[in-house]
């Protein structure tokens, strides 16, 4: 029997990178998985990629396409054991060059958009007394000059995980956070630089990771799994960082 068998997931931020690999390794270890993403041609294409997965299209900055998406999910199969807060925006910048619209969009997506998803599922993984997978960052942790906005909504994510770890510990609710380092995914692709600027950017993140390499979607996705297994009955509260030793550089 698949360790993941009769229980259901929801993944978000699900089409791509660790969201997409999270949602593969899942779904093989028996889980049905919704995954959840804010575009609708990334909704259509991941459609077909991924047929086993039940897909949902809301943006979690939107509190009632969270509440819809949640009542969907609950409609269609009654229950839910695991939430993967996995949806976020990537976006660096000095503090002198950071825009307002720059951080509105980080908060609203990193912060509040992880407090909307975790309310509306609350009620559903108190009653399965589920997990909470929430991912962070190594920027959560540790200093990030020329990204304090960013790394800040990922500190953020490491005090609610251990603030409802307590909270929700009554109901029989784990909350646990993944903290990557640098992974190779389409967040490089989509910074405002130019696009030969990009492996500069990416060596500047390596030379902090005394592994000597940026980390697959892969890698980082199967403590997400190894995490949320159901077997896993005795651990909340950790912040896990799979970064390569860059937390101690």
């Amino acid at each position: 029997m698949k360790s993941f068998e009769g229980k259901v997931v929801l993944v978000t931020g699900a089409s791509a990178g660790i969201g997409e690999s999270a949602v593969v390794l899942l779904s093989e270890a028996g889980a049905q998985v919704f995954g959840l993403t804010r575009r609708r041609d990334a909704l259509e294409a991941a459609k077909l990629k991924h047929p086993k997965v039940r897909w949902l299209l809301a943006d979690v900055a939107e509190p009632e396409q969270v509440k819809a998406a949640m009542k969907s999910i609950i409609d269609q199969v009654g229950r839910l054991d695991v939430l993967v807060n996995n949806a976020a925006v990537f976006e660096i910048g000095p503090l002198a060059g950071s825009s307002e619209q720059m951080i509105r969009s980080l908060f609203e997506i990193n912060v509040f958009g992880l407090v909307y998803m975790t309310q509306a599922a609350l009620p559903a993984l108190i009653a399965s007394k589920g997990s909470i997978i929430n991912l962070g960052s190594a920027a959560g942790h540790k200093p990030v000059p020329g990204a304090s906005i960013y790394g800040a909504t990922k500190a953020a994510v490491e005090s609610f995980t251990r603030s409802w770890a307590l909270e929700l510990a009554p109901h029989g609710v784990r909350v646990n956070a993944v903290c990557p380092g640098p992974t190779e995914t389409s967040v490089f692709s989509k910074l405002p630089v130019p696009a030969d600027m990009i492996p500069a950017v990416k060596a500047q993140f390596v030379q902090q990771v005394p592994l000597g390499r940026m980390a697959t979607s892969d890698e980082v996705a199967r403590w997400i799994v190894h995490l949320a297994d159901p077997s896993v009955t005795w651990m909340t509260a950790e912040i896990l960082a799979i970064d390569g030793g860059m937390s101690l550089t």
